[in-house]
């Protein structure tokens, strides 16, 4: 079990980790939180109704790894626009769908970093350090989810944008400041792919 998830019976998983490691995720998920930043209607908190029927950003993020997390929906980087009419149209659908879905995706993607805080904080230690965490299907999955933005907003970072950037980083020399980003990147790469292999049925 140390260093990889393994599935729990009747579901969910399980996962050996050291003090330092479940520093490093909780620290990285609070990070992740105050990078999303509050919701809507955090200034006025006596309305729900407010939040509930507020509009969304119209323009993507100014921030690289905000703009990784909450990509344009109708963008394509792989084709360009035909016309600008073309590019125009594009650019006007997408500011429409994130203006009404950016808000819940930015809900959904608090919910599932504070879930790994809150089962973190809620561990108990074993005699020789660390602690055996373990998750509920439900949790698994907004693990799962976590797990996947650290990477995406550690990958963008590091300007990882395919496989052989990947295989570049494996060989980056110890004195390199990127490297404890590259391992904690690798590391949790190792982490959400066992988790993925525990939610196969």
């Amino acid at each position: 079990m140390p260093g990889h998830f393994e599935p729990l019976p009747g579901g969910g998983a399980a996962v050996a980790l050291d003090d330092v490691e479940i520093s490093i995720i909780r620290s990285l998920a609070v990070q992740l939180m105050e990078l999303i930043g509050p919701g809507p209607g955090a200034d006025s908190p006596e309305d729900p109704l407010a939040e509930l029927f507020a509009e969304g950003p119209t323009e993507p993020p100014a921030d690289p790894v905000l703009r990784r997390l909450f990509p344009d929906a109708y963008s394509d980087p792989e084709k360009a626009p035909d016309s600008p009419a073309d590019a125009e149209e594009r650019r006007a659908h997408s500011a429409e769908f994130r203006r009404y879905t950016e808000n819940d995706l930015r809900t959904g993607k608090r919910e599932n970093a504070l879930a790994v805080v809150r089962t973190l904080d809620s561990l108990a230690p074993v005699e020789d350090g660390g602690a055996v965490l373990k998750l509920a299907p439900q949790e698994s999955r907004q693990w799962l989810a976590a797990l996947n933005d650290l990477r995406l907003a550690i990958g963008t970072r590091l300007d990882i944008t395919d496989e052989d950037d990947t295989d570049l980083l494996y060989r980056l020399p110890d004195e390199d400041p990127r490297k404890p980003m590259v391992m904690a990147y690798l590391w949790l790469g190792g982490l959400q792919e066992t988790l993925v292999a525990t939610l196969m049925p």
